[in-house]
């Protein structure tokens, strides 16, 4: 917040929000909030900054945050460096090996430490995993089927299916003062590191925790109808019908049938919010306001 900004608000109108705050601060004290963190939320260094506040603020007032990260962009501009070419199928990256050792490269070095430093930097302890520490996420190869030849089904590569999340680890950190920051990487049980999609991850990992919320942040307002219009809450039976019709496609296709399946097994509320707004996470879970898109299962 600027300076100026500070002068807009009277110390009443602040005292209003803070009051705002509090029965959310009560009734989400000790749950878990598992935080799909991607987009320009975390390309541009403003709304970095305010994305690791507004997590360790959340764990300062006793809500367990858990944020959950890709790095396409960050990918694809290591990719391009040595010469390759990012490709995607229904919203997942081909992943051949020499990818897959640039995927842990960077999700698992470059973006993870960002996260980790900044949330530190904000007055949090993070502490940065992938799916391979203590065989946390367990996967087998995924296929896709093919839309083309019904019946036949397409190798992306690398890229895995979760059978099996163990959250001990994540649960001992979160139980403590850790905040635990996770790479959407995943080991076979050969102990091959296998690609995962970010939103996919987020949305097992919120079933797995019994989480309270899982709150993804885009680079759109919510999920958007035919006419580029916000649709605030969205049933299981319109979601089939958003896929049926093609307004729900790419890249979305993974994180609204991941926020879908969380609803459906058990997280109370999910939520699809505009990273691109400043401290959207805090206007989410702690005011009357909410911004984005809200996923119920029925």
């Amino acid at each position: 917040m600027s300076t100026s900004d500070n002068h807009v608000h009277s110390p009443q109108v602040k005292a209003e929000v803070l009051s705002e705050a509090l029965p959310y601060i009560r009734r989400f004290h000790g749950k878990t909030i598992v935080v799909k963190y991607g987009g320009n939320a975390m390309t541009e260094e403003a709304l970095q900054r305010s994305f690791a506040h507004d997590v360790v603020l959340l764990k300062l007032i006793g809500l367990k945050p858990v944020v959950v990260h890709g790095g396409g962009p960050q990918i694809n501009d290591a990719l391009k460096r040595i010469g390759k070419e990012g490709t995607f199928i229904q919203g997942m990256r081909v992943t051949d090996a020499e990818t897959m050792e640039v995927v842990e490269w960077v999700l698992g070095g470059q973006v993870q430490q960002d996260i980790v430093m900044m949330i530190n930097e904000a007055g949090g302890r993070a502490v940065g995993l992938t799916g391979k520490d203590g065989r946390m996420i367990q996967v087998k190869k995924k296929l896709l089927p093919d839309a083309e030849n019904p019946g036949q089904w397409l190798d992306i590569g690398y890229v895995g299916d979760i059978t099996q999340i163990e959250p001990e680890l994540v649960r001992a950190l979160q139980d403590d003062q850790f905040i635990p920051v996770i790479s959407s990487i995943g080991c076979s049980e050969d102990g091959q590191a296998f690609n995962i999609n970010a939103d996919v991850v987020a949305g097992k990992m919120a079933e797995i925790l019994g989480a309270e919320k899982l709150v993804m942040l885009t680079n759109t307002p919510g999920v958007l109808d035919k006419n580029g219009k916000l649709m605030r809450t969205l049933s299981a039976q319109t979601i089939d019908d958003l896929f049926a019709d093609g307004t729900i496609s790419g890249g979305m296709l993974p994180k609204i049938s991941s926020a879908l399946e969380a609803a459906r097994n058990g997280v109370n509320s999910v939520h699809v919010i505009d990273g691109r707004v400043p401290h959207c996470l805090l206007l989410e879970v702690l005011t009357d306001l909410g911004v984005g898109t809200m996923i119920r299962s029925h």
